[in-house]
């Protein structure tokens, strides 16, 4: 593949979480989370984009909500389970992006927020349509994803580099 060819990044995040008595890593998908998980990977499902690479937090609810979602896929893309995305900061998540290969043209991070709403907020300098005002107006709620399209290497990503083509959350 070609790096002049633009590369498409989903911010995903998980689904709605539940709160027993276990720690914050370990927090499974709510009943509503499951459901929503499965919602958006038909969403994702029907935009037809090719993931290569999956890029998927550790935590619990992110691991579930990676798991319900692909299985709406026609085809599972190669899955990497990314300590460092738990408790990231957006710049944390820029620094894993640039190490992605560049035979690798789409992928999927699926993660947390304050970090996945705020790189989808600092890496698109542009946006499509109503994309930015409908994810401004909703934030980034559980189960929530941008599509982010940029052109050049993976180590091009950078703050401003990306355009919101792409943004749906689930009806509350």
């Amino acid at each position: 593949m070609s790096v002049a060819e633009p590369r498409r990044i989903v911010l995903f995040r998980h689904a709605k979480a539940d709160w027993p008595q276990v720690t914050d890593h370990e927090r499974p998908l709510a009943e509503r989370g499951r459901t929503d998980a499965a919602v958006a990977g038909r969403r994702l499902a029907d935009s037809g984009i090719p993931f290569d690479l999956a890029l998927c937090s550790t935590a619990t609810r992110t691991r579930e909500t990676w798991k319900l979602a692909v299985h709406e896929f026609p085809h599972r893309p190669k899955t990497v389970y990314e300590e460092r995305l738990y408790e990231a900061t957006p710049g944390e998540l820029i620094a894993v992006l640039n190490e992605i290969p560049d035979d690798v043209q789409n992928v999927i991070m699926i993660g947390h927020n304050p970090s996945i709403h705020g790189l989808a907020d600092i890496a698109c300098g542009a946006a499509e349509g109503d994309a930015r005002e409908r994810m401004n107006r909703r934030g980034f709620p559980a189960a929530a994803f941008a599509v982010v399209t940029f052109d050049g290497s993976w180590k091009t990503v950078e703050p401003g580099a990306g355009t919101l083509v792409d943004y749906w959350a689930p009806s509350d």
